[in-house]
């Protein structure tokens, strides 16, 4: 009688699960023992196979054919057509429970906003917006979710976001494009925690350049001698100098520095690739091959890992 019961509790679940309603014919208790154990094999394989964080996180990394993506959604009554933002969360310390209670706060299931982990530390929220959410909304959201964390989990995240996207079809581009903003943000944008894919300007470019490409330019720029990095002194003058619009005197009176100085190091510089850093062509030349050198060192890095 109890495995009867367990036996008619689960085809209940199934059927709610599903849509499906079984007959069975049972002759004896081993015929029992085993339709309860292939009704909840059953269960679980299209608990797993429909759950909405599962269906997410398959949708993202695998492809799939329009017509099967608008039926599983429906399924887990997931709009399939709707203004969506993708976020992709970077957490160095792990996805604790406290981060994700946190984000659970912030991001309520009446929101619609799904919360799926990628890995040990890294989650996508995946958030509707409302029809005239612009990408300054999106980009206050970040804030939102950047500041929150920081505060109350006082642990230190970083995140991208995608370009806005209007069906689930674009899920898994969405989710390129954030991984591509938070390497390409991490390596280029130093000291930043919050990477737009649509704002990652030059950098993306150098990121999908050819190596042989990258060495070429290095070698027109510093001659036979490439550094494998340069001063970080000289280069927090450098980038001090570039982002005050090539201002001697600005410049200087920020870092408090004689004008002489800062002078004296700029021909530093132009004496080493004989670009002079006062002359906007110049300054951008260099820029761009410290970038280079960046992104060449990482690479390097990555290889010896």
């Amino acid at each position: 009688m109890e495995c009867q019961s367990q036996i008619t509790a689960a085809l209940k679940e199934l059927t709610r699960i599903t849509g499906i309603e079984l007959n069975l014919a049972m002759h004896s208790p081993e015929d029992e023992e085993l339709a309860l154990n292939q009704i909840r094999c059953l269960i679980t394989a299209y608990k797993e196979k429909y759950n909405k964080t599962q269906f997410l996180l398959s949708l993202m990394t695998e492809p799939l054919p329009a017509y099967d993506i608008n039926e599983r959604a429906g399924k887990l009554h997931i709009s399939p057509d709707e203004k969506r933002v993708l976020y992709l969360l970077d957490v160095p310390g792990g996805l604790d429970e406290t981060v994700t209670e946190i984000l659970k706060h912030l991001f309520p299931s009446q929101t619609k906003t799904y919360l799926v982990p990628v890995t040990e530390t890294a989650l996508v929220i995946l958030k509707p917006l409302g029809s005239s959410d612009s990408e300054t909304d999106v980009l206050q959201s970040a804030h939102a979710i950047v500041d929150t964390l920081n505060m109350e989990a006082l642990t230190s995240v970083q995140i991208a976001y995608s370009s806005i996207f209007f069906t689930l079809n674009d899920l898994a581009n969405a989710f390129r494009e954030t991984g591509l903003a938070l390497k390409v943000g991490k390596l280029f944008a130093v000291g930043q925690n919050i990477f737009a894919y649509n704002k990652l300007g030059i950098g993306r470019l150098i990121y999908r350049l050819p190596k042989d490409l990258c060495h070429n330019f290095l070698s027109e720029v510093f001659g036979d001698e490439i550094p494998e990095h340069l001063d970080s002194e000289l280069m927090t003058v450098i980038e001090r100098f570039l982002q005050n619009n090539l201002n001697i005197a600005e410049t200087a009176r920020q870092l408090h520095m004689h004008r002489n100085t800062l002078i004296y190091r700029l021909e530093q510089i132009e004496k080493q690739t004989g670009l002079d850093l006062r002359h906007f062509e110049d300054a951008m030349t260099f820029k761009i091959a410290v970038m280079v050198l960046n992104y060449l060192q990482s690479e390097r890095n990555l290889h010896y890992e």
